[in-house]
C-alpha cells in the first residue's frame, strides 16, 4: 500500500500505543515520519525498527506542551524529511481527579497536553501545508468527548474541546485545501486503558467493559491507526470537520 507516498507525517506520542501503530502504518503507506514524544527509549528504538524496515523515519524527543519545543521539532522535520503535510496529534493523557482536590497546576497539566498541544502543532504545521496547498491534520480525541463516566474528571472537557477544535479549525483552513478530522477511540488495548482498569476500585471493570461492548471485545491500536491512515490521505478527500469513532459500537449503545 502506498497510499501516503510521498507525505511527511508527525506524529506526536507516536513512540507507544495508538501513536506507535499510526506512526508504523503511515510508514509503511509510504510516508516519511516523525515521531514526536518524551519518552526517548521507545522513540529511538521505534525509529530503529521503521529504519531497519527500509522506511524513513526520524525520532525527536519533544515536550508538545512547550511551544518553543515544537517550533524547534517542527523545523527539524521539516529540514530533515521536508515540509510537513500530516499532523496526528496523538499525544494525550489520562486524569483521575477528583473535582474539589484538584489543584490549579494538574489542571492545566491535562489541558496542555490533551488540548494546548494540538493547538501548538497546528500553528506551527500549517504554513507549510498552506504552502503545499494541501494537509490533513487528525486529532486524537476520544469517546469521552460525547459520553463519559465518573473518575474520569477531567479528561471528557479536555477531549470536548479538542473535537471542538478540529471543527473550528477545519473551517478556517478548507480554502487552503487542508482537512482536519478527530478520531475519538473507545476501549483500545493500550497502556492507558491498562491503567485506567489497574486503577479502578471495581475490580471486576474490565469485565463490565467487555459485557457491554457490542462487538464483544476491546479494539486494537492498529484498528485506530487504519482510520487515521485513511483520513490523512487522499482517499478521504471530502472528509473535513469530522469525528469518527472507532469505539467497537459502545457509543451507539442507550444502557
Amino acid at each position: 500500500m502506498s497510499q501516503l507516498e510521498g507525505r511527511v507525517a508527525i506524529v506526536t506520542g507516536g513512540a507507544n500505543g495508538i501513536g506507535r501503530s499510526i506512526a508504523a502504518l503511515a510508514a509503511g503507506q509510504g510516508a516519511a515520519v516523525a515521531i514526536l514524544d518524551l519518552d526517548r527509549e521507545a522513540g529511538m528504538r521505534e525509529q530503529s525498527v521503521l529504519v531497519d524496515a527500509g522506511f524513513t523515519a526520524l525520532f525527536r524527543q519533544t515536550d508538545v506542551t512547550d511551544a518553543r519545543c515544537v517550533q524547534e521539532a517542527v523545523a527539524l522535520v521539516t529540514e530533515e524529511l521536508g515540509p510537513v503535510d500530516i499532523l496526528v496529534n496523538n499525544a494525550g493523557r489520562n486524569v483521575y481527579a477528583e473535582p474539589v482536590a484538584m489543584t490549579e497546576a494538574e489542571w492545566d497539566n491535562v489541558f496542555d497536553v490533551d488540548l494546548k498541544a494540538a493547538f501548538l502543532f497546528a500553528k506551527y504545521t500549517l504554513p507549510s501545508m498552506i504552502d503545499l496547498g494541501r494537509g490533513a491534520i487528525v486529532n486524537i480525541a476520544s469517546l469521552h468527548a460525547r459520553l463519559t463516566c465518573a473518575g474520569m474528571y477531567p479528561y471528557a472537557a479536555a477531549k470536548s474541546g479538542l473535537v471542538g477544535l478540529t471543527r473550528s479549525l477545519a473551517l478556517e483552513v478548507a480554502p487552503h485545501g487542508i482537512r482536519v478530522n478527530a478520531v475519538s477511540p473507545g476501549y483500545i488495548r493500550t497502556a492507558l486503558v491498562d491503567e485506567y482498569f489497574a486503577q479502578n476500585p471495581d475490580r471486576e471493570a474490565e469485565q463490565k467493559a467487555l459485557g457491554v461492548q457490542p462487538l464483544e471485545r476491546i479494539g486494537t491500536p492498529e484498528e485506530v491507526a487504519a482510520v487515521v491512515c485513511f483520513l490523512a490521505s487522499d482517499a478521504a478527500s471530502y472528509v473535513t470537520g469530522a469525528d469518527w469513532a472507532v469505539d467497537g459500537g459502545l457509543g451507539a449503545r442507550f444502557a
